[in-house]
């Protein structure tokens, strides 16, 4: 009787290649994270230059995140049926055709179509990272890399406003994309030198009704968020209708991929809710960056528009929350190796509470520097919850579905940006309407409202954090596991939490190539 061979066991230090590729795909995410905020100094000016009103460019931000929304659960089939290197250089080269698009753009249908073309790079990127990460690194130091890969996620979309506001003051909006341009030919080139070709597929079936159903559902729910604001001053009707589209389209959608991966033909297999610590995760993750991206838009709002600070004050003013959370990422990378996810996220989950509930209480007369401390201590907690999240949940997965967990992770950030900037922003908008002040007083005492749900939402990120325990990739359902090809037949054997003899094999082809 034959027996399988033994499997051995993790490497504690990362195979050959792996950190180039890692590095390549992170600072690929880092430039088209910064695009997605980087425009929002520039759209009073854009408006101008295209003669359009404040709810047509709005499209700009709105296009760029319905098209996130369409693309990112399609990259967990993506991912099984393309290489990293093909992946890589299909982002950036939608990434890098959308700049040039955006920055030779005569008027706003042919920069709306830019940013269509962006997102669609975007998509992809951050799912790749995610997934290589996870599928290349050792159990041992997924903590650590995992840290090193929020630094592109949390510092991004505090360095897009300054970067903005500072070539706005002396170049104009073009200037922005050009920088793109040549930022996205730089990192093609160094990926084409350091990413190998070839490397392990697996052909995953293609079901284009779950695209369309994904595009309603997911589209729907995204518009909508996006068109509340102007639901409290306007027509409900379009957010509402959208809602629903968004909804019955989501149903829809789940109800197939349940259906399909039953014979493992789910274009997003949603069995990763299966595991109690990723359910948990996921919610946690989608409160957090939700309110990141909302805090970061309202600060900008309000402390030009109730303070009166120029677009490079704000910038210059956010960015330290960024810096930090680049500074201490890589630490509470490290820091999560040793000692786990719940002392790291929990009490920054506190931390970030406590800051938007000190920000509620802003005045008029609140000094610059009070912002700014409790904006920095909130980026310290972030940095805190973002990293320790982010790789519990997707290590509480088997390997082979890492890529669908890592396309619901993505999926379910870019759905709570949206909500997080709608809630916050619909709520300062509704503040200042009821406010007993008018003017810039009116807009300081909205921002009070906003922040105070901000605190209320930290307050239940706290909550969910108390119910995480982590637990081995095991615990994933085997009974539901798809048929793999015999070459992939000893993924199976290490689902329990180190790296696949396939996977080690993949990438030592990669260094070699």
């Amino acid at each position: 009787m034959s027996h399988p061979a033994a499997v051995p066991a993790a490497p504690s230090t990362l195979p050959p290649g792996v950190a180039r590729t890692i590095a390549v795909l992170a600072i690929s995410a880092f430039v088209m994270i910064l695009n997605e905020t980087v425009l929002a100094v520039a759209l009073p000016q854009l408006m101008v230059d295209f003669a359009v009103d404040a709810t047509d460019i709005q499209w700009l931000s709105t296009g760029f995140m319905l098209t996130m929304a369409v693309v990112i659960p399609t990259t967990g089939f993506l991912l099984q049926r393309f290489t990293t290197r093909g992946l890589f250089l299909s982002a950036m080269g939608l990434f890098l055709l959308g700049s040039l698009v955006a920055a030779l753009a005569p008027g706003f249908s042919v920069m709306l179509a830019a940013r269509v073309i962006q997102a669609g790079g975007t998509a992809i990127i951050m799912p790749l990272l995610m997934t290589t990460t996870l599928s290349t690194v050792p159990p041992a130091r997924r903590g650590a890399m995992m840290g090193m890969n929020s630094i592109v996620i949390a510092c991004a979309p505090a360095v897009g406003p300054l970067l903005s506001g500072l070539i706005l003051g002396t170049f104009g909006w073009r200037c922005i994309f050009w920088i793109m341009v040549v930022i996205a030919v730089l990192t093609l080139g160094f990926g084409l030198a350091v990413l190998a070709k070839g490397g392990a597929t697996r052909r995953a079936p293609f079901d284009a009704l779950s695209v369309v159903l994904s595009a309603l559902g997911f589209g729907g729910v995204v518009y909508a968020l996006a068109a509340a604001e102007t639901a409290l001053t306007g027509s409900w009707i379009p957010a509402v209708a959208s809602l629903a589209v968004g909804v019955v389209g989501l149903v829809l959608f789940v109800a197939r991929q349940r259906s399909l991966q039953q014979r493992d033909a789910a274009l997003l297999d949603l069995r990763p809710f299966s595991v109690k610590v990723f359910r948990l995760s996921v919610t946690t993750v989608a409160i957090t960056f939700g309110l990141l991206l909302g805090s970061v838009v309202m600060l900008s709002m309000v402390l030009q528009q109730g303070l009166g600070l120029s677009s490079v004050a704000v910038g210059l003013l956010l960015l330290p929350a960024g810096l930090i959370q680049a500074v201490l990422a890589p630490f509470v990378g490290r820091l999560y190796d040793r000692v786990g996810p719940r002392p790291l996220i929990i009490p920054g989950a506190i931390v970030m509470a406590g800051s938007m509930l000190a920000l509620a209480v802003i005045t008029m007369g609140t000094p610059v520097w009070y912002v700014l401390l409790f904006n920095t201590l909130y980026g310290a907690g972030m940095a805190c919850v973002l990293t320790a999240l982010l790789t519990t949940a997707l290590s509480s997965l088997p390997h082979r579905l890492y890529g669908h967990g890592s396309a619901i992770m993505n999926t379910f950030q870019q759905l709570a940006g949206a909500a997080g900037t709608a809630i916050l922003v619909a709520a300062m908008t509704f503040g200042a309407s009821r406010a007993a002040e008018t003017g810039p007083a009116a807009e300081v005492a909205g921002a009070r409202l906003a922040f105070v749900i901000a605190g209320a939402l930290c307050l239940v990120a706290v909550a969910t954090a108390c119910l995480i325990r982590p637990a081995a990739p095991a615990e994933a359902p085997e009974a539901a596991a798809p048929r793999l090809d015999p070459s992939e037949a000893v993924a199976d054997v290490e689902a329990a939490g180190t790296l696949e003899t396939e996977t080690l094999v993949r990438v030592e082809e990669d260094a070699r190539g």
